[in-house]
């Protein structure tokens, strides 16, 4: 049996966690293949909102099992949290979480390590959400991380002492001033560790190619955004891990050629958190339409995303970069009362029109190329079939599957797993 995986196109925010919520029902196991507890995955139904971090947005669901693989970082701080936060919806969580022993462990100190790193930055600074995700995956690739098989091990404190001693000199070399208690830090942190435990850990490749062999059906969800990718993204501002579909063969053990279906998720518009290039990002009237409407403010950060026209020249290069097979179009509600609407479909490079995406498209190098399409002004909301959808929206629809040349399946008109139609 094949696997079938879930990416975000854009700049992450695209709206994964409510599509896996969506296609659950049709799987039997639900895998995290990377990033860490910087994204939030959003789901929202029976009027109640749910933020989860590192768990798997399958967890709802009553019988997928959710793995998280061993390309997540995880906080076991946050994650206790995360757990906690779930316990009122008497969720059997021990029988349905498993973790990958393989995945990396992100202590206190790696997150004082972000900050110091961050403040020595100046101007400079990457935009980081400081929950030391981009340290613990440095630790990862310098072959000095912790992982959670070594939770197991004897001498796991001695392992961690000799790391955190390690962080803190490292700390005192940024020579910034940021105040922390790490007595408490550490206190907090072994607290989680406890908690930790109580959930089973694998040796997740064995366990996901076995599930194949026995034909069980998997869908891997990834974190933040293609553009994201710390190969193929806006470097440097990146997230530390690969967000594309090759990230889930790394990250959960799963060979390439057992991949099927690629879904790529896409919002109508566009949006970014923090620092880093944005060709058709908005300043105008129109950009904080979409902000207030689109309630576009990190679930876990709070910060306010930056908004902007639809880029059909970065979205191709993401669905090209991933063999997206299907596109999925979300918050097509938000755009509703927009006279025009303006897609670009080519980039201004050097004084040079090109279709592809460039290695740097920085302000200086890279107007874009709008084309404008009538917008449509009724309520999407209540709409529950493609033959409700207003012309204009089918053009634009049609619009963009013209151009990146893969078929638009879904179209998202709210937040609610029920506000979502099939085309």
């Amino acid at each position: 049996m094949a696997a079938d995986l879930l990416l975000g196109l854009q700049w992450g925010d695209e709206g994964k966690g409510k599509i896996v919520d969506v296609l659950t029902s049709k799987y039997d196991i639900i895998a995290r293949f990377q990033g860490g507890p910087n994204a939030g995955h959003t789901l929202e139904f029976d009027g109640i909102k749910h933020v989860l971090r590192t768990i798997p947005s399958g967890i709802f669901h009553k019988t997928a099992i959710n793995i998280i693989g061993n390309g997540v970082v995880i906080d076991p701080v946050v994650f206790q949290r995360e757990i906690e936060g779930l316990a009122k919806f008497e969720l059997d969580i021990k029988s349905k979480l498993i973790i990958s022993r393989k995945a990396h462990l992100i202590l206190p100190t790696h997150r004082l390590l972000d900050a110091a790193s961050e403040a020595s930055k100046g101007k400079a600074k990457i935009g980081s959400t400081l929950k030391g995700i981009g340290p613990t995956y440095m630790d990862k690739t310098g072959r000095n991380g912790i992982r959670v098989g070594d939770i197991e091990l004897e001498d796991f404190q001695e392992r961690y002492r000799s790391l955190a001693n390690k962080h803190e000199e490292m700390i005192k070399f940024y020579d910034v001033n940021i105040q922390y208690n790490l007595v408490e830090m550490e206190k907090e942190f072994f607290e989680s560790i406890e908690e930790l435990r109580k959930i089973d850990f694998i040796d997740s490749e064995e366990y996901i190619n076995q599930a194949q062999k026995d034909g069980k059906s998997i869908l891997c969800e990834g974190a933040q955004g293609s553009l994201l990718d710390v190969d193929f993204g806006t470097y440097p501002y990146v997230t530390s891990s690969n967000t594309t579909a090759a990230g889930a063969c790394t990250g959960l053990g799963i060979a390439p050629n057992k991949i099927k279906e690629v879904y790529g998720i896409f919002k109508a518009y566009v949006t970014r958190v923090g620092s880093g290039p944005f060709p058709t990002e908005l300043h105008d009237e129109d950009g904080e339409t979409m902000a207030r409407v689109g309630n576009e403010y990190g679930s876990v950060t709070g910060r306010k995303r930056r908004c902007g026209w639809l880029d059909l020249v970065a979205l191709k290069y993401a669905v090209q970069i991933n063999g997206v097979t299907q596109l999925m179009m979300m918050k097509g509600d938000i755009l509703s009362g927009f006279p025009t609407l303006k897609v670009c479909t080519q980039y201004n490079y050097k004084g040079k029109a090109i279709s592809h995406f460039p290695y740097n498209i920085e302000d200086e190098n890279v107007t874009p190329i709008y084309t404008e399409l009538k917008g449509w002004a009724q309520d999407l909301t209540g709409m529950t079939s493609y033959d409700q959808l207003p012309k204009e929206l089918k053009e634009y629809i049609e619009f963009i599957e013209n151009y990146i040349e893969v078929p638009i399946k879904i179209i998202s008109v709210g937040p609610d797993r029920k506000q979502t139609i099939l085309k």
